[in-house]
């Protein structure tokens, strides 16, 4: 029997954007790449301005890749766009459309009518902590209320593929273990294949199946580390010492980038 194609695959993926007036060119990526199979959980890590939005934009098909390809289920489609699920760092809720109708919004632009997205929404709230909260406005929500509303949205959307840029990224400490842990029980049952950008490597190490680090600018895969730690995972874990030995393997290089990183700023 032929094993299924990895999900995503980034080849040798590269990114120049012109700068304008000067002449100039910023270089974003340089010969990314990366492997996602079905249902894995995959985070990447790396310093601010290393290109991991960048690569991500390029998955969701909202800008052209300079070189390189991307292939979705084995083969390279014509137009990514809309192939994919995409939470980008800020909730981008509608202020003035209700939670239910925030969540429903993909569901909508992919044609579905608004009573059968609503319906379908609905079965999912109280999953996502949402219900009884479906006739509120986006700014009566907390900080992680918000962000579950946006990830509801995402999985409504129906997509194997879901990037997920930071979506934890400006929550405090206690809320974002939280929304980790019901992050991964929310996983651990729909099997969607997640790709997720952060800055915290603990997150990267909880949530992962593998850790891909980037170098800094431009951007490139540096080091690929398989986390193989049991699941289910609980709170505990972060104190054992293959967590600590696991975190302690991924710092070193984002510290030895972040450090050349600065210094060529202070040099130019």
């Amino acid at each position: 029997m032929t094993a299924a194609p990895d999900k995503l695959v980034v080849e040798d993926l590269s990114k120049r954007f012109e700068s304008g007036d000067d002449g100039g060119a910023v270089v974003a990526l340089a010969g990314a790449g990366l492997r996602v199979a079905p249902g894995e959980f995959v985070s990447i890590v790396g310093p601010s301005g290393c290109g991991k939005s960048t690569l991500f934009n390029i998955v969701a098909g909202l800008i052209r890749p300079t070189a390189g390809r991307v292939l979705l289920d084995g083969e390279e489609p014509r137009e990514l766009l809309g192939r994919v699920g995409y939470m980008p760092q800020k909730d981008l809720l509608m202020p003035w459309r209700s939670v239910l109708d925030n969540v429903t919004l993909g569901l909508e632009m992919s044609g579905v009518g608004r009573r059968q997205a609503r319906a379908r929404a609905r079965e999912e709230l109280g999953r996502f902590g949402l219900e009884g909260f479906e006739r509120r406005w986006p700014g009566d929500l907390s900080g992680g209320m918000r962000q579950r509303a946006a990830l509801l949205r995402t999985f409504l959307a129906g997509r194997e593929l879901m990037l997920l840029d930071e979506p934890f990224g400006a929550l405090d400490a206690l809320t974002r273990q939280a929304m980790q842990e019901w992050l991964l029980e929310i996983w651990q049952s729909d099997r969607k294949t997640i790709l997720f950008i952060t800055h915290d490597v603990e997150e990267a190490v909880y949530l992962s199946d593998r850790v891909y680090v980037m170098s800094g600018r431009p951007g490139s895969v540096q080091l690929c580390v398989e986390i193989d730690l049991p699941r289910p995972r609980g709170f505990e874990l972060h104190g054992s010492p293959q967590f600590v030995a696991l975190k302690q393997r991924l710092l070193t290089p984002l510290h030895e980038a972040a450090r050349a990183q600065l210094e060529a700023q202070v040099v130019s």
